[in-house]
């Protein structure tokens, strides 16, 4: 199975580092318009083949797949020319810039009867592989609510809000763990720079089960905070990314409510148990995330974050920032 990269960036070189040490495919050409970028592969991969043209690789009758690690705006215009040109496509996060570009890759993919997958990361670390099996077991009894913090001093991106950039992450955890989808969307937000492109951002999203989820994202954090909260109407998990090792706990803690009739008031009940640190996979979660792509493509399984993820995180996405722009109105999915 050969594989071209198209974008040599950030992420690009982790991609390339992952995709190289499986036996069953080999990087052929990658692609970057910045030469600078392409002349750091042959120090250390003097095999791979470079270009400044995507469309060498798109060309290329031998390549069968292609990776886009790009800017969020050209996600669908290259994602296109790769499926059209017969090739099986994974596609960095978010998937693209619209719910409408999304669905019609997604069109296209089933057409041509190709792989469509979408790089979210986060769902392949043993974290939230654990979270999925505590979640799905039924561990933490029904789930009431999803508590996320994003929060950094910058990096602030020119093309996109903190919304699109760091929020992807944990609406993909949100709809990994939870079935469910969600009707509406609440978000607020503020631009500090002038641009209209907001570093602080605050969204709600809706279940018609009474489930609600929470998402703060800002650039404009004094500290790094990468927290997730899970409540159960059971336990409770606290997912910490900042902690090297014990990032996952989950609270045997709860609460019932009871009405007492005579004096029309609601009755709570704590109950405060055991801190349990469950052991999970360090493996590092993109050569996961490559294995599940190569086995999409190679032996024909569903991958862990295929297109339909991929599409309800952007649809969601589109949804905050339509809410932002009217204040904060509900906007329905």
């Amino acid at each position: 199975m050969k594989i071209g990269i198209v974008g040599f960036g950030y992420w690009g070189p982790n991609l390339l580092r992952n995709f190289s040490a499986f036996d069953n495919c080999k990087v052929e050409v990658v692609a970057d318009y910045r030469p600078e970028r392409l002349n750091s592969i042959k120090k250390n991969y003097s095999f791979v083949k470079t270009t400044t043209n995507a469309d060498d690789i798109f060309n290329d009758a031998t390549i069968s797949a292609v990776v886009i690690a790009t800017p969020v705006f050209s996600h669908y215009e290259l994602a296109y020319k790769a499926l059209v040109s017969n090739k099986h496509v994974l596609i960095e996060k978010p998937m693209t810039a619209s719910g409408a570009e999304a669905e019609k890759l997604i069109e296209i993919a089933n057409a041509k009867n190709k792989v469509l997958m979408v790089d979210h990361t986060f769902l392949y670390t043993g974290a939230i592989q654990k979270m999925k099996q505590l979640v799905s077991n039924g561990d933490i009894g029904k789930v009431n609510y999803f508590d996320s913090t994003r929060i950094n001093l910058g990096l602030f991106q020119q093309d996109v809000n903190v919304l699109w950039d760091l929020a992807p992450h944990d609406i993909s955890i949100l709809a990994h763990l939870i079935p469910e989808k969600p009707y509406s969307i609440n978000a607020t937000g503020i631009s500090h720079t002038n641009n209209g492109i907001e570093n602080i951002a605050y969204m709600t999203v809706n279940f018609e089960s009474g489930m609600i989820a929470h998402f703060n994202c800002s650039w404009a954090s004094p500290v790094k905070i990468r927290m997730t909260l899970v409540g159960g109407d059971k336990k409770m998990i606290v997912f910490n990314d900042m902690e090297p090792t014990e990032k996952l706990k989950v609270y045997d803690t709860g609460y019932m409510v009871k009405t007492d009739e005579e004096k029309h008031r609601i009755l709570v009940d704590y109950r405060v148990g055991d801190i349990y640190i469950p052991k999970i996979q360090n493996n590092e979660a993109l050569s996961y995330m490559a294995s599940d792509f190569i086995c999409a493509v190679t032996k024909n399984t569903k991958p862990v974050s295929d297109f339909n993820l991929g599409l309800e995180v952007v649809k969601i996405l589109e949804g905050a920032q339509q809410s932002i722009k009217q204040k904060g109105k509900e906007i329905l999915l």
